[in-house]
């Protein structure tokens, strides 16, 4: 039972606070780049690395299929009981467009150091604003991190 209770919790906590970052709205506390917005709209990105020590992250060209592969089986175990691939909300939102949406440094701040990022960066404070519940840290390691974000870019249509 605690099993059960504590994935649903943390799944929920972890929908909530990724989900927010939908809706388009200058955060009003941060830089003036930084925004919210919508999945399909690529002309307001959050322009913000966050807080953590991603500053520079060099992206794969092509895409490393054995990143995704690893990517897709930490997804299963710690991400798709909230988050759909498609944009379709489950517990929380689907991760389509979220490669459009964020910097790749930020994601992998957020994920990696996900409680400084809600304590100091704008984007994070706005979305525990608006969802007034805070992100787990899933415990995701620097490497599995990477390989998230490349299984997300895959996910995007990203080449």
């Amino acid at each position: 039972m605690n099993k059960w209770y504590s994935l649903g919790f943390g799944a929920i906590i972890c929908a909530l606070i990724y989900s927010c970052g939908s809706d388009t709205q200058t955060t009003g506390n941060g830089p003036s780049n930084t925004t919210l917005n919508e999945p399909g709209d690529k002309s307001a990105v959050d322009n913000s690395k966050g807080e953590g020590k991603y500053k520079d992250v060099t992206l794969t060209h092509p895409l490393d299929p054995v990143m995704i592969k690893n990517g897709e089986t930490i997804y299963d175990v710690k991400c798709n009981a909230c988050h759909k691939l498609t944009d379709e909300k489950l517990v929380g939102p689907g991760w389509k467009g979220v490669t459009d949406r964020r910097k790749p440094e930020w994601i992998l701040n957020f994920v990696t150091n996900t409680d400084a990022m809600i304590d100091k960066d704008p984007t994070a404070q706005a979305l525990l604003e608006k969802c007034m519940v805070r992100m787990p840290n899933q415990h995701i390691s620097d490497e599995d991190a990477r390989n998230v974000l490349e299984f997300m870019r895959s996910n995007d249509g990203k080449s």
